[in-house]
């Protein structure tokens, strides 16, 4: 019987190469040093499995030329570099690495923060490189009795809290979208407004890069923060505004930065390398040996199971080829994943309790797919690429989230039609949608009021008395803060209120809520989404 092959595209740690070795079932080529061409044109068509890490794009040529590929283990977090899109649709299943580093990233984390308090760099190099010794120039503080604040309490966020605690710290944790007790049963303080996270006196921040995060720490939460706070960043590039951070350190309303990844990177002229009052690493959180052993290891193993066809490990997409599903079929995936996500940015920070979704017409035999790209999609607002198509419904059970899957009679008037219902802590949303001529997806229902919006671009969700005047009120505002608008949808219910989706081109800002949310007619909180 002839050997799975497994083509290891980039260096891993000798204990990945040792377990495929190992295996009797499998022939392992190990090509990391092999020109990307010859890889790519030679070797690869010959694979089952690839592992590959940063070093390797999977775009179109490697895809064109992977013609026997199974799938494709990262080995590691990021999968910028992988067309997932493109994988999907050639039936190859993409999976990463995203636990294998945590510790890695809890101990940079804690490392950075006693440097900042201690000035470790500053006062190595002043004995090492200037051979000066001046003990009286670093007199540094304890983080025993300080406050500190974690934005972010999963996998990290959370551990790096126990290590806190255990400096005799007091931690606050921020994190919208758990259940509390996943920080009091710590003894961790758990709080929903922001403000207490500024009022710390170090901030660390553990979240996955979404659209809500990046720069969620800017010029107006650094002006309110304590004089001398620490900030800490070895999560993600840009969650902090760098402009901002930079000012804070220069006018040393931020005393000590600890950053280990940019927006930009290789950072190699930042100008915060410039200041004395920051400390710096070049993207480390990963760099341990047993990090990269255990990555490597775990990366072997998953691709042993996946040429095997046991199982598919941390997969990140679901592999459909379009020639063995009904046409009809992967436009509804899509719209539920897009109702799911839409649902779960209209109740931006609120704790998720349930996620029901139910089918009507022939759609309904795919009900199981339909509750996984709901749940996918709802999780990706919180979570990002850290939640899957193998994982959703895992994860959701791990917080506590019901998934309901029911398929009903059709008495819609649509040929097939799919309900995505949000519970949470602060209210339920119910989406309905159905698909047009075969592509055309549209959402003809949110909560009791009846629509025709296209699930895309940037929208305003607007309710409101219905009462004269509030359209043209609504378009002042918008215009007023330079938005065009390019479609505006109006739904209206027996209780004389009105729902308008208002899709916009540009920016919308937490001003221009705000002005809305003024205007006598609104009802409730004014929200906005991007699909």
């Amino acid at each position: 019987m002839p050997k799975h092959l497994i083509v290891v595209c980039d260096h891993i740690h000798p204990k990945g190469l040792a377990i495929l070795e190992q295996d009797p079932e499998v022939e392992m080529i190990n090509a990391a040093d092999e020109p990307k061409e010859k890889l790519i044109k030679e070797i690869l068509p010959k694979a089952d499995v690839a592992i590959t890490r940063s070093s390797t794009d999977v775009d179109d040529f490697f895809l064109t030329h992977a013609v026997n590929i199974k799938a494709i283990v990262r080995a590691g977090v990021g999968v910028d570099n992988v067309d997932i899109e493109g994988c999907s649709k050639r039936g190859i299943v993409v999976m990463n690495i995203p636990t294998a580093n945590t510790i890695a990233a809890v101990e940079l984390t804690m490392a950075h923060m006693l440097s900042c308090v201690r000035q470790f760099p500053y006062a190595h190099n002043n004995l090492k490189i200037d051979r000066v010794w001046r003990r009286q120039d670093w007199y540094g503080t304890e983080l025993k009795g300080k406050k500190l604040g974690i934005i972010g309490f999963g996998n990290i966020g959370s551990r790096v809290g126990k290590r806190a605690k255990a400096f005799e710290m007091d931690v606050v944790a921020y994190d919208p979208y758990i259940d509390p007790s996943k920080a009091t049963n710590l003894d961790i303080a758990y709080t929903k407004d922001f403000k207490d996270i500024l009022a710390c006196d170090i901030i660390t921040i553990h979240t996955p890069k979404t659209e809500e995060t990046v720069g969620m720490i800017g010029r107006n939460e650094i002006a309110a923060m304590k004089d001398g706070v620490v900030l800490i960043n070895c999560a993600r590039g840009g969650l902090y505004d760098e402009e901002a951070l930079l000012e804070g350190l220069q006018s040393k309303k931020i005393a000590m930065a600890g950053i280990d990844v940019f927006n930009k990177e290789p950072a190699i002229n930042h100008p915060l390398l410039d200041l004395n009052n920051v400390t710096v690493t070049p993207h480390l959180g990963a760099n341990t040996l047993e990090s990269q052993e255990n990555i490597a290891i775990q990366a072997g193993e998953n691709a042993i199971a996946a040429v095997k066809g046991i199982s598919y490990p941390n997969a990140l997409n679901l592999p459909i080829k379009e020639n063995e599903l009904p046409d009809f079929v992967r436009p509804y995936l899509e719209l539920t994943q897009k109702m799911g996500h839409l649902c779960a940015q209209i109740r931006k920070k609120s704790v998720i309790k349930s996620i029901k979704v139910v089918a009507q017409g022939e759609i309904s035999e795919y009900i199981e797919s339909l509750g996984t790209f709901a749940t996918v999609g709802v999780l990706m607002e919180s979570l990002a690429d850290q939640v899957n198509y193998v994982n959703a419904e895992f994860v959701a059970d791990e917080r506590g989230i019901e998934v309901v899957k029911e398929s009903k009679p059709n008495d819609s008037g649509f040929t097939n039609k799919v309900i995505v219902k949000v519970t949470t802590q602060d209210g339920v949303i119910r989406l309905g949608g159905t698909v047009f001529d075969g592509t055309a997806q549209r959402i003809i229902e949110i909560d009791d009021y009846l629509v025709d919006v296209e699930p895309k671009g940037v929208m305003i969700f607007f309710r409101n008395t219905d009462t004269p005047g509030v359209i043209g009120d609504v378009g002042r505002i918008i215009a007023q803060h330079g938005v065009n608008i390019s479609d505006f949808r109006l739904g209206r219910d027996a209780k004389k209120q009105a729902l308008a989706v208002i899709k916009v081109d540009g920016n919308v800002t937490k001003q221009l809520l705000d002005e809305l949310e003024s205007l006598d007619a609104c009802i409730r909180s004014v929200a906005y989404a991007v699909l």
